[in-house]
């Protein structure tokens, strides 16, 4: 039986109960995995300090992979101190209809955005320089741009899909124009994936009207972050996202990967049973994923989809179950799945 040591990120509100719902679907797996506890909540991070991040980073460094759950941002965000210590340059977010959710958008969409984790708008708060004056610092670095550029056409390749580069190139013409040029550099490794290029204006209309033209999009960090946010609202809430941050060697092969789900820590419902743990065990199986258990990871995301399609769902999304009677009802199709 195969075996694997993961990092486990505990935080805040919903936090444990997702952590229950994770090992439960684990105890099912035709594998063992070991998950490493670290205590990342906001009374743990009070109380020790830079010393918490301390463990946090040399255990994800020590074991390769980790799975994160949601943490307050008090004092800091520890998503950017990870990010940081990490040296992650990469972030990735899968977003795809969920059929059986109720939405306002009626078409389908498939999208895989791989945004750089550095750079950009987020780097530089800024100044002011007088009293109606404040100006800021825009980086783009290349490295970053071409890491992102590869992860994005090797997920194509195994999604048999397209490219499209995105961001401002016409009017940020040397930030956002190096990034293109990275991106236009890598494709030309990769002759047989269609690639073009879109200002990102057009590219959210270019979504929302024709969805099946787009595969995977890579675009400059905050562009990410914009994007995200906004294929979360067209499938229905950014509770049913799931992120990936990763960080390279020098020889440009993943060396960290962390695994999250992209909502909140909802505390008003912490403790009673009723999280929707749907984000989280997705990005569970973009862990599998990664580790190589690619049949455990189509099974585990296959009985969500049919979970739901089929309203065994929770009460945010329509639902009757809480969050026990859904993650065993997940249990029971991965099961099934997987013979």
């Amino acid at each position: 039986m195969n075996r694997y040591s993961i990092v486990e990120l505990h935080g805040d509100g919903i936090a444990r109960e997702l952590s229950q719902a994770v090992h439960t679907v684990a105890d099912a797996l035709p594998f063992e995995i070991e998950f490493i506890p670290v205590d990342l909540s906001d009374e743990s991070r009070e109380a020790k300090g830079d010393a918490i991040y301390d463990e946090a980073e040399a255990a994800m460094r020590r074991y390769g992979t980790s799975l994160k759950y949601p943490t307050a941002t008090t004092k800091e965000s520890p998503n950017r101190v990870l990010r940081e210590r990490c040296n992650f340059a990469v972030i990735h977010r899968p977003v795809a209809t969920i059929p059986g959710i109720q939405t306002h958008y009626n078409e389908r969409i498939h999208l895989d955005i791989v945004r750089i984790a550095t750079g950009g708008t987020y780097e530089d708060a800024g100044r002011r320089i007088n009293r109606d004056t404040a100006v800021s610092i825009r980086a783009i670095e290349r490295r970053p741009s071409v890491l992102a550029s590869r992860f994005a056409f090797r997920l194509a390749q195994l999604r048999d899909s397209n490219v499209i580069a995105t961001s401002k190139y016409t009017i940020q013409k040397a930030t956002d124009g190096l990034f293109q040029e990275a991106a236009r550099g890598v494709a030309r490794d990769y002759p047989a994936t269609e690639f073009r290029e879109e200002l990102f204006d057009a590219l959210l209309a270019g979504i929302i009207m024709r969805p099946e033209r787009y595969g995977v999009i890579v675009c400059p960090n905050e562009y990410g972050d914009f994007l995200s946010d906004m294929a979360y609202g067209l499938i229905g809430s950014i509770g049913l996202g799931d992120s990936a941050s990763y960080s390279f060697d020098s020889q440009g092969q993943v060396d960290v990967a962390m695994f999250d789900p992209a909502g909140g820590t909802a505390p008003d419902i912490a403790g009673q049973n009723k999280a929707n743990p749907t984000a989280a065990l997705l990005a569970m199986a973009n862990m599998l994923r990664h580790i190589g258990e690619h049949d455990s990871s189509k099974a585990l995301r296959g009985a969500l989809f049919g979970a739901i399609e089929a309203g065994e769902k929770t009460a945010d999304i329509g639902g009757s179950l809480n969050l026990s009677e859904f993650t065993q009802v997940i249990v029971d199709r991965t099961k099934s799945a997987l013979g």
